[in-house]
């Protein structure tokens, strides 16, 4: 997957912006909280389910991401070698796990 193709994947779910913060790193939010992280040394974070989380992380596709596992959170190395279908399916499920934790209120607001 490209940037560009990370870039368009994300901006392209329900109310989901995109801020650069921490030194370059792309951030991705929903209602102004945090769905993905790229750019952190050529890498990808986002939110995963639980279960997701157990089996990306123990089959070693995917990292625990720093500061962020006690979340659920994965990161990945390299953008580059990932599949732009399968990582497009996985920020939409992120995307939808945090818009779910809005407020009813947030939600209405956005037209989630």
């Amino acid at each position: 997957m490209t940037p560009a193709q990370l870039d368009e994947a994300c901006l392209a779910l329900p109310a989901a912006t995109r801020v650069v913060q921490w030194g370059g790193s792309d951030v991705y939010k929903v209602g102004g909280k945090i769905f993905a992280i790229a750019g952190l040394a050529g890498g990808l974070m986002f939110k995963v389910t639980d279960l997701a989380y157990e089996v990306m992380t123990q089959s070693g596709m995917a990292k625990p991401a720093p500061y962020l596992a006690r979340a659920k959170w994965v990161s990945f190395d390299d953008l580059a070698a990932l599949d732009a279908g399968e990582v497009s399916d996985w920020l939409r499920t992120a995307h939808g796990l945090v818009a779910a934790k809005l407020t009813r209120k947030q939600r209405a607001e956005l037209a989630l």
